[in-house]
């Protein structure tokens, strides 16, 4: 078994708690302005942000440090429309067949169905894969762990990277989503985890009116 070695924790510098306060209020008052966007212009975006964004997500705690995730990024307009017709079969199949009646309801609010233009309208794409295992170099494969969870924990960093640069994002999840291993051509190790659009808002971009729930209902204290 190797030795672990560790260093000294790396530019961590001590806040004062009054600042540690206005730091995270003012944190709260930029996300709490972020909002799922259905209605994307064609704008083009900077690849560098994306680059960013992502390595940005590339920090996040992941289970032994394996780093399960693989991200795709998607421009070109052939490829984001085959990506849309295939999704587009899915999601057909799901608001005519395979969703509960309950889940539509729900879904009723905001107003979506299986017409997807965003996914050639905006100007970016990110297919986020997760590696349910390992390859290494000599083709033998290699656990990882708590995939799920690190792959969630690194597309929320994402999208709260997105935000804050000053972009809109939507989470698609099309059901199921194997054809982006097809037209991405990605390995049988790694399976879709989320694809996110990527862009600014339309000019005249809407969003359904919708609140969160009161801090009593998410937080306890003990």
């Amino acid at each position: 078994m190797n030795k672990p070695k560790f260093i000294p924790l790396p530019d961590f510098r001590k806040i004062q708690p009054e600042d540690l306060i206005h730091r995270s209020s003012s944190f709260y008052e930029m996300m709490k302005k972020r909002r799922t966007v259905r209605e994307f212009s064609n704008k083009s975006v900077p690849k560098q942000v994306i680059i960013n964004c992502i390595k940005t997500a590339a920090t996040a705690p992941n289970g032994a440090n394996k780093q399960p995730w693989h991200f795709v990024v998607i421009s070109d307009p052939e490829v984001k429309k085959k990506i849309r017709e295939e999704a587009e079969k899915e999601e057909w199949e799901f608001y005519h067949h395979r969703a509960p009646e309950e889940w539509l309801t729900d879904l009723e609010v905001l107003g979506t169905d299986e017409h997807k233009p965003f996914l050639e309208e905006a100007p970016y794409l990110i297919t986020i894969f997760s590696e349910n295992y390992g390859i290494r170099e000599d083709g033998s494969t290699e656990k990882h762990y708590y995939v799920k969870e690190s792959v969630g924990i690194a597309t929320g960093m994402l999208i709260t990277a997105i935000h804050q640069a000053g972009l809109v994002s939507l989470t698609h999840t099309p059901s199921p989503m194997n054809f982006l291993n097809e037209i991405l051509h990605r390995p049988k190790n790694e399976k879709p985890f989320l694809l996110l659009v990527v862009g600014y808002p339309a000019v005249d971009a809407h969003v359904p009116d919708i609140t969160k729930k009161p801090l009593d209902k998410i937080i306890t204290f003990f």
